[in-house]
């Protein structure tokens, strides 16, 4: 499932175009790509590299961010294609604009609409991260296992990004986050948040948008290390779905002990 391949891609892109211009950018590096979203000219040049590379070991469509950006109409290629790459060359650009180290490079392979195998290289922390359909989760050699979360919610801790989230939801998560033991706002990287929560540091992660190079790399890593990524409707998480809403934690239990309490109630019920 080209596994060494594909992390080697990634390190290479890091080492040729990220982690030269890391706390090194210049003004004319930066540019807004919509309001309030970053990209660097680190991202544009990583993802070429990846894309190019990625082609070179299987001829399928790449649906990557910088270039989804510039043509909606790849993202398709999730439904359609019966193999397609995903890649995030940057997650986390705001925080490597910064000179913070919490960013990532990611990858996934999906067939027929599913997540099949990912990676998630973090170049700043030294730390790299993949996972196979059936095969497990990795990081570095060692095998990645997520123990269940505490059963009482004083003592579970997530982060939930509510930036995206509709003001309603938004107000309600405010008023229960007394509840839990933390909840933050993450480390507004997904290929980071991730392999938090299999670490231990969070229980549960509560997203809103669901991209697909996002979340299909880490969604796929948090199930084969045992822990949940479903829709709030209970369906897995598959990148073909554009549906907004997400929940990942660490047990069935704690996701739905977390989605219960994270839940607005309905109105008369």
């Amino acid at each position: 499932m080209y596994m060494e391949n594909v992390t080697e891609i990634l390190h290479e892109a890091a080492a040729t175009a990220i982690l030269p211009r890391y706390q090194a950018l210049a003004a004319g590096e930066i540019t807004e790509k919509s309001p309030g979203e970053l990209v660097t000219v680190a991202d544009r040049e990583a993802e070429q590299l990846i894309t190019r590379r990625l082609r070179e070991l299987l001829d399928a469509p790449v649906v990557g961010e910088e270039a989804t950006a510039a043509d909606p109409g790849l993202l398709r290629a999730l439904r359609e294609a019966p193999a397609a790459w995903v890649v995030d060359p940057l997650d986390g650009t705001a925080n490597f604009v910064a000179g913070r180290p919490e960013y990532a490079v990611q990858a996934a392979l999906v067939r027929d609409g599913r997540t099949v195998a990912c990676w998630i290289v973090q170049p700043a922390l030294g730390q790299e991260f993949t996972a196979e359909l059936g095969g497990g989760a990795w990081s570095s050699g060692v095998r990645l296992h997520r123990e269940p979360a505490p059963a009482e919610p004083e003592q579970i801790r997530g982060a939930a990004l509510t930036k995206y989230l509709d003001p309603a939801i938004r107000e309600h998560v405010e008023t229960v986050r007394s509840r839990f033991a933390l909840v933050e706002s993450g480390a507004k990287a997904a290929g980071v948040d991730y392999p938090r929560l299999l670490t231990g540091a969070v229980d549960f992660l509560r997203y809103q948008r669901t991209l697909p190079w996002d979340h299909a790399p880490g969604a796929l890593l948090a199930t084969e290390a045992g822990a949940v990524a479903q829709r709030l409707d209970g369906s897995p998480y598959r990148p073909d779905d554009d549906r907004t809403g997400l929940l990942v934690a660490a047990d069935p239990a704690c996701w739905t002990r977390v989605l219960e309490l994270i839940t607005p109630p309905v109105a008369g019920a």
